[in-house]
C-alpha cells in the first residue's frame, strides 16, 4: 500500500518514524487539523501524556468519519511546550504505531490558544 522511505545514504531514523511515506495514485487524502487534548464536556487531563492518548483518540474519531483509521496515517506534526513532554508523547506514539511508521515531525512550541495545553498533534491520513 504505502511506501516507506528509508535511504540508505542518510542516517537511519533515530526513533518510530520513517523519513518519508509514498502514497500510491489513486488514494484519497485526509489532512486533520491540529487536534488539543479536551473531552465533549470540556475536560483537560494535565498529564502530557493522557492529552497525547486524548489527541490520538480525536484523531481517529475524525479519521473514522472518512472510512479510515490510525493505520492510515501517513504523516504526524506533533507540538508539545515542555522539553518534558517529548518523552510521555512519544511513548503514546510508539505503542499506536508500529514499524513501518508513518513520517514524522515533533517540535517544543511556546505555548497553544489555552496554557492548558501541553500537546498538539496534526496528521495527514490516506486510503
Amino acid at each position: 500500500m504505502f511506501k516507506f522511505l528509508t535511504p540508505k545514504s542518510i542516517k537511519p531514523p533515530f526513533a518510530r518514524y520513517s523519513h518519508g511515506v509514498e502514497v500510491p495514485p489513486g488514494k484519497r487524502l485526509v489532512l486533520c487539523s491540529g487536534q488539543v487534548a479536551i473531552t465533549l464536556d470540556d475536560q483537560i487531563p494535565e498529564d502530557a501524556g493522557a492529552q497525547a492518548e486524548l489527541c490520538f483518540q480525536n484523531i481517529s474519531s475524525i479519521l473514522g468519519e472518512a472510512g479510515l483509521g490510525l493505520q492510515d496515517i501517513v504523516r504526524i506534526n506533533a507540538y508539545v511546550t515542555d522539553r518534558a513532554f517529548l518523552r510521555p508523547y512519544m511513548d503514546v506514539r510508539d505503542r499506536l504505531f508500529t514499524s513501518p511508521a508513518p513520517a514524522s515531525t515533533l517540535m517544543i512550541v511556546s505555548g497553544f490558544a489555552r496554557p492548558e495545553f501541553k500537546v498538539e498533534i496534526e496528521v495527514i491520513a490516506a486510503g
